[in-house]
């Protein structure tokens, strides 16, 4: 897509007029929300460190960059909705390989150079089974990621492993309502797409707190 060109990629959107999807536009507030209120509570936990700041910063660009998205509707506006993800999922990953595992700062370096060729073969081997997802494929590495991480964590740190599959849980209804928006066009004009929004507003603020939780308990 070029920088200027603008697309229509779900039901709500009728034109490309500002204010075409505004459903999808306004929920973005949601992760606006979170972060304040993630931001808070670790505040309260006296936890708000430079890691956990980083992600409620990033989680405010988040809402920011995907409220251009869904009103601009450009190529810019996409990659401003597209890059802050990117960038949430990344320090997510060196926090908890550093702070869940306790582990030293190069291995959460290692863990993110590596969440690249893991993302592309995870994506590689499923989208021959599940197709594009109506675009939601390149997300599914993060789910099971967390989940993996889970798992290793069980048998030393139960809580922030239950933390994390119920961040898995909250991704994943996520991801179906996400799926689901233009499949759903003639049913729900609206489309789903909003609860995508909701949703993962809810489950990134959500992974925050069990990063918080995690330093408060060690502590």
């Amino acid at each position: 897509m070029e920088w200027t060109q603008q697309s229509d990629n779900y039901c709500e959107r009728v034109d490309f007029s500002f204010w075409s999807e505004p459903l999808n536009a306004v929920t973005n507030v949601a992760f606006l929300i979170a972060a304040v209120l993630a931001y808070l509570y670790a505040r309260k936990r006296g936890q708000a460190d430079w890691g956990v700041v980083g992600l409620c910063l990033i989680l405010t660009a988040i809402g920011i960059g995907s409220f251009l998205f869904h009103t601009f509707a450009t190529g810019w506006a996409a990659a401003a909705d597209v890059f802050p993800i990117l960038l949430y999922i990344l320090l997510y990953v060196y926090l908890a390989t550093t702070r869940f595992f306790g582990t030293r700062w190069w291995m959460g370096v290692i863990a993110v150079v590596l969440f690249f060729p893991y993302s592309a073969l995870v994506i590689a081997g499923l989208q021959p089974i599940v197709g594009s997802l109506n675009g939601s494929i390149g997300y599914l590495p993060v789910p099971i990621l967390i989940a993996a991480y889970a798992v290793a964590l069980w048998r030393k740190h139960p809580e922030t492993a239950k933390g994390l599959l119920i961040g898995v849980g909250i991704l994943a209804a996520s991801l179906t309502f996400r799926t689901l928006d233009e499949a759903l066009c003639d049913v729900i004009p609206m489309g789903t797409h909003l609860w995508w929004h909701i949703l993962n507003g809810v489950m990134l603020g959500w992974m925050i707190t069990v990063v918080v939780r995690h330093e408060a308990a060690r502590e």
